[in-house]
């Protein structure tokens, strides 16, 4: 598909056509790059562990944190010194 750089503002741009948002699922933000000659956009990727930290807050503060296996301990811990 052939579309034409357009003048927006102070800028150029290329208006992507719906149907090709739709099948990529892009909305809002993308991110993008150039890649040999060519101009990448793509869904950014997310951040591993985003939201972990709330997530456990929201657990200890619900008191939904208690262990799941129980405590063990390993077969040297009577020798160390705490």
């Amino acid at each position: 598909m052939k579309v034409k750089i357009r003048k927006m503002g102070n800028s150029q741009g290329v208006l992507i056509p719906k149907p090709i948002l739709s099948q990529l699922g892009l909305e809002g933000e993308v991110e993008m790059e150039v890649v040999d000659d060519a101009l990448v956009i793509r869904k950014p990727q997310k951040q591993a562990r985003v939201g972990w930290a709330d997530a456990s807050r929201t657990l200890a503060q619900a008191g939904d944190d208690a262990l799941v296996m129980g405590e063990f301990g390993n077969a040297d811990d009577a020798g160390l010194v705490w």
